[in-house]
């Protein structure tokens, strides 16, 4: 059976792959699993039907058979655990990669969706050029943390697993910001995952559907 997911209709980030669903479409590309999507305009998203299944109206939603799930990470956690390729054989090891997609959202994540409020909905706010620094400097934090467990390998724990698609869905938000310039291990990282055939595959889908509906 086919999974359905949803997306935005028009994507607030203009087809960057910063949407949820990006880390979805992801792992559905990196297990080869084939996937239909529905798209969901901002209206939509607040409707009753959307809500049954994500119950803060929020995207991605992942539909098969009669199953029904929300939030990115429990998606991701799914695939990887019904598809070979995004989680190791070896007990242990699956542990330590479901340990660092916890530790993407649970703790890198949150300061750098803090810096995008800073920068996109605070920027005019009096307080805004005081703000933006001590968040900046968090994230810092948290970059040299990460900077320091990855060193010299190329992922996070041998293989690339579901922990790096996630991190590196995390860590790939601050491509703009400058801030991936000063810890050049984590910045090749990004770019070792958004070389793999898988990532490109779910980014050109993305963008092709913030492409139309720019056309639209």
């Amino acid at each position: 059976m086919i999974p359905t997911i949803t997306a935005f209709e028009r994507s607030p980030d203009g087809g960057r792959g910063l949407a949820r669903d990006m880390q979805v479409r992801w792992a559905l590309e990196e297990v080869g699993q084939a996937y239909d999507v529905r798209l969901v305009s901002f209206g939509g998203m607040k409707q009753p039907a959307h809500v049954a299944i994500s119950p803060f109206g929020n995207i991605p939603t992942y539909e098969e058979g009669n199953l029904a799930l929300f939030e990115s990470g429990a998606i991701v956690f799914h695939i990887a655990e019904r598809h070979a390729g995004l989680l190791p054989g070896d007990a242990n090891a699956r542990s330590r990669a479901i340990a660092w997609m916890f530790a993407a959202f649970s703790t890198v994540e949150p300061p750098i969706l803090e810096r995008t409020t800073a920068v996109i909905l605070e920027r005019d706010a009096p307080w805004h050029d005081e703000r933006l620094p001590l968040v900046d400097d968090r994230i810092r934090k948290r970059l040299a943390e990460l900077s320091r467990r990855l060193g010299d390998s190329e992922w996070l724990d041998g293989a690339f697993s579901a922990g790096d698609l996630v991190m590196v869905g995390v860590v790939r938000r601050l491509n703009r910001s400058g801030l991936l310039n000063e810890f050049p291990n984590l910045a090749a990282y990004v770019a070792r995952g958004e070389a793999r055939p898988a990532f490109k595959r779910a980014f050109n889908a993305q963008l092709a559907v913030a492409m139309a509906a720019s056309n639209g």
